[in-house]
């Protein structure tokens, strides 16, 4: 009788899939594939296969995710993945491999991977499941002390790697989780404050370099020749695609643009297909994080609802620097475009975020099968 019950209870969650968040995720999985295929004169087909493997491996991770209880991960293995990921972004402090100025990456045989991407997904757990526990006490001093300690271990470690555009995305979620919360506005401003105070002091600890990206970063015509050079040419990309684009072959801009099957995907995507290609990948996208927003209102638990949150944020300020980035409005700082951009990591933990939030969708009633079948 209880293998009978697990069996049905697995078919009854898989029923409960949203289909929604699938279709969207599909869609923008699709554009994401069309768009390895249409570089491939530039980067080859490698692109188009590594992308088509992490996308079939993360939509597998997904369904088997909303299977799983999340209360009972929350409940039982928080601290467990609290440690874990502190370690793990540790090692890639130690052991990890540069890319440009970020030592961001781990090589473990023919594979590397970027910690910090999955590491996403168990920091969400972990501080969601954190703010569970001081919920009703948020904003005691030593409540806000805790929390503050938690998320400042671990966006620390990030910004030591040199990944700033990561780190922002953990800021993002915070402040938004801490938000949602009811954490009093009070402490927004006494931050906002502090971080303009704190601006001065801390410009004069920057390398040359990096005040030239957030100075050009926000000018980059002032600097059309070096810092600006990038941003530049991926705000031409996306505006030489017109309204729809060039085809599938067709374009020019991102044969010459750096990191165009990535930080700049937004702006080879928009050349390719046109501004009708990058309006259906961003409603897509605000169709995503408004029904996993509605998915948190409806949680059994608010530890469920936090998640949901944490995930709706990482996509809204991922995709708020990316297209920023290829808009030529916000410096470049390395940040992918959700589901879009290259990138076993980044697609894997997408779609390992988007597994914790059907988990919370399809584990919204309480079932006991055992009961219901004795």
């Amino acid at each position: 009788m209880k293998s009978l019950s697990t069996g049905t209870g697995i078919k009854d969650r898989l029923k409960q899939f949203d289909i929604c968040l699938l279709i969207c995720t599909s869609v923008l999985s699709i554009m994401s594939l069309l768009l390895m295929y249409s570089i491939a004169d530039k980067e080859g087909m490698g692109l188009l296969k590594m992308q088509a493997a992490a996308t079939f491996a993360g939509v597998c991770v997904m369904v088997f995710l909303s299977t799983v209880d999340y209360q009972e991960v929350v409940n039982k293995l928080w601290i467990p993945f609290l440690i874990a990921e502190i370690g793990l972004l540790g090692i890639t402090l130690v052991y990890g491999v540069a890319e440009g100025t970020n030592q961001s990456w781990l090589i473990i045989g023919p594979i590397s991977i970027q910690p910090s991407e999955f590491v996403k997904g168990t920091f969400i757990v972990t501080f969601s499941k954190h703010l569970d526990l001081v919920k009703h006490r948020i904003n005691h001093p030593l409540s806000l002390l805790g929390l503050g300690a938690h998320a400042g271990v671990i966006i620390g470690l990030i910004l030591i790697s040199g990944d700033l555009g990561v780190a922002l995305v953990y800021c993002g979620i915070v402040a938004l989780m801490l938000f949602c919360a009811g954490l009093s506005l009070f402490y927004f401003l006494g931050a906002g404050v502090a971080l303009f105070i704190a601006i001065p002091y801390v410009w004069e600890f920057l390398a040359d370099y990096q005040k030239n990206r957030i100075i050009y970063g926000f000018n980059p015509d002032a600097d059309p020749e070096e810092y600006g050079y990038q941003a530049i040419m991926g705000r031409n990309a996306l505006a030489n695609g017109g309204f729809f684009g060039n085809g599938i072959h067709g374009g020019d801009y991102y044969k010459n643009l750096f990191a165009c099957e990535n930080d700049f995907a937004f702006s080879t995507l928009c050349e390719k297909f046109g501004a009708l290609g990058g309006i259906i990948v961003l409603v897509c996208l605000a169709i995503v994080v408004i029904r996993v927003f509605m998915i948190a209102r409806t949680s059994r638990k608010d530890s469920g609802a936090f998640i949901c949150i944490g995930v709706a944020a990482a996509i809204v300020v991922q995709t708020a620097e990316n297209v920023g980035m290829c808009l030529a409005m916000l410096p470049v700082i390395g940040i992918t475009l959700p589901f879009i951009s290259y990138g076993g990591s980044s697609t894997l933990a997408m779609y390992l975020l988007l597994g914790m939030v059907h988990s919370v969708k399809t584990h919204r009633v309480k079932y006991n099968f055992e009961r219901e079948h004795a």
